[in-house]
Parts: structure tokens; sequence; C-alpha cells
């Protein structure tokens, strides 16, 4: 887990603008998700064992919501020169092995 002290925004704060490139190199940003009634955003990487647990399960979490109209994202702002796994390779073998029908950024 990470030490780095967070910043809380008030509830109801929009959320914050972003522009990160997914698995197969395209930008993805927030206004990807405009025409979705709700975006879930999900912060996750490789090698933490929360996300390892339930991975499979947000997995078919996600297929069941997305075709609801759920947007549907996962960031993973692990610095991948400190954690090898969390890499842009790694995640798209993620991506395939999970069958995440998300965008992993």
């Amino acid at each position: 887990m990470s030490l780095t002290p967070s910043t809380m925004l008030e509830l109801g704060t929009p959320a914050p603008d972003f522009l990160l490139l997914d698995t197969e190199g395209n930008h993805k940003g927030l206004s990807d998700f405009s025409n979705k009634p709700a975006l879930l955003v999900a912060f996750i990487c490789n090698h933490c064992p929360y996300v390892i647990h339930i991975a499979d399960a947000f997995s078919a979490f996600a297929n069941e919501y997305r075709s609801k109209g759920l947007g549907i994202v996962a960031i993973s702002a692990n610095d991948a020169a400190n954690f090898a796994d969390d890499g842009p390779e790694k995640m798209a073998q993620e991506v395939k092995t999970r069958g995440y029908t998300f965008p992993y950024l």
C-alpha cells in the first residue's frame, strides 16, 4: 500500500478531467464517458492482493453492469519503474487474462 497522502474532494465535486493511455495505446479521458448515466472509476493494479482477490468477480460485475449502461474505467496509478508488474505490457496481459471489457489506463 502506498504511503502517499490523499486529498479528499468534497462529495458532489465533479470528477477531475484526465487523459491517459489505455492498454492499446489510445488516449481515454473523462469526456469519453459523457454519454453514460454514471461512471465507475476503479483504481487498481496488477500486484495488489486485494485486486487479485476480486479481479474475476470485478470483471463479471463490469460485464453485467456495462450492458446496463454503466461506464467503467480502471486506472493504475503505480509507477511502472518501481512496480514492473504494473507496466503497460503487463496491464494488457491482465486485460486479456481477466476478460476486462472496460479501458484499463
